[in-house]
């Protein structure tokens, strides 16, 4: 079986309705189209021709599609067109049709006030390679230098040439094409601060100064980055348990090879400190991985309150008869695990103003440990448990 072939496991294999198929651009999302729905109808709005004949008269998408269609039909890039989405609702509901309808940003889509076709189709979301896909071609130091893209396992030994032309067709495609930036130096220079600052607590205000350009820019860019899915916002947990409590979102590129090829620092070795910030970034992308594979899809957090938990996984929210339920877990890229690592998660546990129904470490070492109300549980050792359901 090949890598791209392997990929089919993180999704359903078969949706009973129509789906939007969104994800990054290179995360394989056309591959496992072809591959698992073999006999559909495909629309290509990378074709010139179909995307300037749908562009000027969108009624046309119906005239497109054979008569009788008995499978899907996928449409690629659906938010180069946002008007289609009106057409795709209609010949739901008239012809009773089943689309499937792929893109790499919903920028557009939501800035036409498309509501995703009022709960006609479902949401699926793709991402780069698991740990749990690879098994083991899975290398970690190889995931923290270069990510996890299938483009770049499909090219070893040409890592950084793939990284970098990826940055080049993402500022092309997806950025000056599409018309969402006035100038490319400015926003340029952002994504090599903003490569800098992954995994850490988002501060508009030092990066509008590192890369010289106005906080409304940043803003808007840090938008950009996280419509066309490059990037996600994690936002900071606040049951009131402690005092000072953080409020400010912490900030993650969806992988570590790009966000290296962003800063600027493909060329560099992984130093301890980038590699810390690079191992929470490949756990937060394992958390949302299973998250979607599993439908569970429960919210994403850190908490801060003077100590840091890496991720809060919200099982329950607060409600008037109960506490909030929650799963902690802390990740640090070191071959032996201190005790005092677990002291924030015991903090928050005694509380007892939350429910915390597992709190776990992951580190790089070979035993699994446990102190106090901590497992902690080597890499490999804690992807086992987390796809078999047993961290949430």
């Amino acid at each position: 079986m090949s890598i791209m072939e392997k990929i089919v496991r993180r999704l359903p294999k078969k949706e009973k309705r129509s789906f939007f198929l969104f994800g990054p651009r290179g995360v394989g999302k056309s591959t496992w189209l072809k591959d698992t729905y073999p006999e559909s109808f495909r629309i290509n709005l990378l074709d010139t021709s179909i995307y300037l004949q749908l562009q000027r008269n969108p009624n046309l998408l119906e005239a497109m599609i054979p008569k009788h269609l008995k499978s899907y039909c996928v449409i690629d890039e659906v938010q180069k067109i946002p008007a289609l989405l009106d057409e795709v609702h209609r010949l739901i509901e008239d012809r009773g049709i089943s689309f499937i309808l792929s893109g790499s940003s919903a920028r557009k889509l939501k800035r036409s006030g498309t509501n995703l076709l009022g709960g006609r189709a479902s949401v699926v979301n793709m991402y780069p390679f698991s740990a749990s896909e690879l098994k083991t071609s899975f290398n970690l130091e190889h995931a923290l230098e270069f990510g996890l893209l299938p483009l770049v396992y499909q090219n070893k030994g040409n890592e950084k040439e793939v990284l970098e032309a990826y940055v080049h067709t993402y500022l092309k495609e997806e950025i000056k094409e599409e018309g969402l930036i006035r100038k490319v130096d400015p926003f340029l220079r952002f994504l090599e601060v903003a490569g800098q600052f992954n995994a850490q607590i988002l501060n508009i205000q030092n990066i509008s100064r590192e890369a010289s350009i106005p906080r409304s820019s940043v803003v808007s860019y840090f938008e950009i980055l996280k419509d066309t899915m490059l990037a996600h916002r994690l936002p900071a947990y606040r049951p009131g348990a402690l005092a000072r409590e953080s409020e400010h979102p912490k900030f993650y590129w969806f992988d570590p090879g790009v966000a290296r090829a962003s800063a600027g620092d493909l060329n560099s070795k992984v130093d301890s400190i980038a590699a810390g910030y690079l191992f929470e970034t490949l756990v937060l992308h394992e958390l949302k991985v299973y998250n979607e594979i599993s439908g569970k899809k429960h919210p994403l957090y850190y908490y801060r309150s003077g100590s840091e938990i890496d991720f809060v996984v919200e099982l329950e929210k607060k409600s008037i008869s109960r506490k909030p339920k929650v799963v902690l877990i802390e990740c640090k890229y070191s071959k032996k695990w201190s005790p005092a690592w677990c002291k924030p998660m015991n903090n928050l546990i005694k509380t007892e103003k939350i429910n915390v129904e597992k709190s776990c470490g992951i580190y790089i070492g070979k035993q699994k440990l446990h102190f106090g109300e901590s497992d902690i549980f080597p890499w490999n050792d804690f992807i086992d448990a987390l796809y078999a359901g047993k961290i949430f």
